[in-house]
């Protein structure tokens, strides 16, 4: 179900999401959709859900991508120029989370001792959430700004997470990998806000996902909190993220706006 689309906020509008094989990112494309965009493309690692997601969409257009390779994400935004001749959408929801460090976390509420993860965590994972979560940030910003800035116009949307502000015990790579995504996508936006370019950040918290899917029982129990909103829909979190990129949000540049619920503030 698309969240509150509004007609023709987007009209004639080229966007492109990053993720938009499942969650967020094919919440996003979906209503960039219903919302009048000319053009939504739709990039993903998984090719056949992002192929089914993109088959729903009278402008949906489909492209398998890997986040972590700069020379393909360079090349999916170069296409986008050369057929549609502008960028101004840009929603990068891509990332990654680990479930190994999740079952140790859980396994570990389970039988009531501190989680150990650090020392076990090894460099092929700490690069793992790096590569996609940091790095990819990366790739696709500077592939974005390198299509906006001629232009002089566009809004650039980061999915972060509210791990960059409680830092889950446990889960130091993660939490790592989205505050330095926050802090890479709020220098950009001081700079390329003098472009016309408009960059900001959503940091969700539990949200029900993939990721929420494979998340063991015993750590999403823990966040069930009477006190606060349950799991964001996808598309709560892509009601935000559209009016980050819209004109109703034309003053904020390099805002992080959090958004779990209530489950704690920054």
């Amino acid at each position: 179900m698309i969240g509150d689309a509004q007609a023709g906020r987007f009209e004639g509008k080229v966007a492109l999401v990053t993720g938009a094989g499942s969650g967020m990112g094919a919440a996003a494309a979906r209503q960039l959709a219903a919302e009048g965009a000319r053009v939504v493309v739709l990039a993903d690692l998984n090719g056949a859900a992002v192929a089914a997601v993109a088959g729903e969409l009278p402008a949906g257009r489909a492209v398998p991508l890997d986040v972590a390779d700069a020379d393909a994400v360079d090349g999916a935004v170069a296409d986008v120029l050369r057929e549609y001749g502008r960028l101004d959408v840009l929603v990068h929801a891509a990332g990654v989370d680990d479930p190994q460090a999740k079952q140790l976390i859980a396994d570990a509420l389970v039988e009531g001792r501190p989680p150990e993860v650090t020392d076990r965590l090894s460099d092929a994972a700490w690069r793992r959430v790096m590569r996609v979560n940091l790095d990819g940030a990366f790739h696709v910003l500077r592939a974005a700004v390198r299509a906006m800035r001629p232009a002089g116009a566009g809004a650039i949307v980061v999915i972060g997470s509210s791990s960059a502000f409680d830092t889950p015990v446990g889960y130091p790579h993660y939490a790592a990998s989205k505050a330095g995504v926050h802090a890479l996508s709020q220098a950009v936006a001081k700079e390329v806000v003098a472009s016309g370019i408009r960059v900001n950040v959503v940091a969700p918290g539990p949200t029900e996902t993939g990721m929420a899917a494979r998340t063991p029982e015993a750590l999403r129990s823990g966040f069930a909190d009477p006190r606060v909103r349950p799991y964001a829909t996808p598309e709560e979190i892509a009601d935000i993220a559209l009016f980050l990129a819209s004109d109703a949000a034309a003053n904020l540049v390099g805002a992080v706006l959090l958004a779990n619920g209530g489950r704690f503030t920054a």
